[in-house]
């Protein structure tokens, strides 16, 4: 053992606190070639993101702002909003429950027909939304397998909201458990065991040792839900109908704007969605680093 690596050891011996050594490059490429792969790196961002994402808020305020407004406040425009807000209101809840659960199963326990549910959550991943829309109106729709069923009750769910949320539900179920699992892997479960060790339920032990390791990841995975629900387009489009004022969600309503070439509205509502989508980033970026600092402390100490 070298001599700095020893000092290190009787330091935290002793109770000494640790500091990190500085950071060292790990690459032997010159200073030119990395100045080339960054300035790659920062074009590529620049023409492929930055550039449109101006664009957008250009094209949004060319005829000024009272356009601008109008666009936003227009009833059409109002009903799609309203629709996409209580569309990710319904959906994410339930991601959030079916995410703690089905991390919680994979990471804590040992059972039969484990990997086929890691395998399923993963599904809509490998899927097409188109065709997952398309499957719930095989299934629900007026010639799907329960459409007779439920035309004779009067229930509507294709080209209504219900089938709105389910196709929503169903490209974003990954997410949340994507965010837990390996989480909760990495913490083990002796917290856990020590809980039931000391009498508490599992419900206690949900609510007092599971969630409050993992809300950082929770949160991470709610925000990236979060964010696919409001701006998901081709499975609520195949089941929605384009009816619009009633189905439209905001990224439905801007593709009629633009094939209506009243291109200023469409890009009004773009820029919603564009806003809606730098406040996600900034949360995804707070999340990110709470959950990296918090995965660091067990190691740091």
């Amino acid at each position: 053992m070298s001599q700095q690596a020893t000092q290190t050891v009787v330091a935290i011996g002793a109770g000494v606190p640790f500091r990190r050594a500085p950071r060292q490059d790990t690459t032997t490429e010159p200073r030119v070639v990395r100045w080339v792969l960054i300035g790659i790196a920062l074009l590529f961002l620049g023409l492929f993101l930055v550039l449109p994402l101006v664009a957008v808020f250009y094209q949004a305020l060319a005829k000024g702002v009272g356009t601008y407004l109008d666009a936003l406040t227009d009833p059409d425009a109002l009903s799609a909003i309203k629709l996409t807000l209580i569309t990710a209101v319904i959906a994410v809840p339930l991601n959030v429950v079916f995410g703690l659960c089905a991390s919680w199963a994979i990471a804590k326990f040992e059972f039969r027909g484990k990997s086929l549910l890691t395998t399923l959550i993963d599904l809509p991943f490998s899927v097409s939304p188109v065709i997952s829309g398309l499957i719930y109106v095989l299934m629900f729709g007026a010639q799907g397998w329960f459409g007779p069923w439920l035309q004779d009750r009067n229930v509507q769910i294709i080209f209504a909201v219900p089938g709105i949320v389910l196709a929503t539900v169903f490209v974003t179920f990954p997410f949340v458990a994507r965010e837990l699992i390996p989480l909760m892997q990495a913490q083990g479960a002796d917290e856990e065991e020590a809980a039931r060790v000391l009498g508490a339920s599992g419900w206690q032990i949900l609510r007092r040792v599971t969630l409050p390791n993992v809300k950082w990841g929770l949160l991470y995975g709610v925000i990236l839900c979060n964010a696919r629900a409001m701006g998901e387009f081709g499975a609520v489009s195949v089941v929605s109908g384009h009816i619009r004022g009633q189905t439209n969600t905001m990224p439905l309503h801007v593709e009629i704007l633009y094939n209506e070439y009243n291109f200023v509205a469409a890009f009004a509502v773009a820029s919603l969605l564009a806003l809606l989508a730098l406040v996600t980033l900034a949360l995804k970026l707070i999340a990110q680093r709470r959950l990296t600092q918090t995965s660091s402390e067990p190691a740091a100490s």
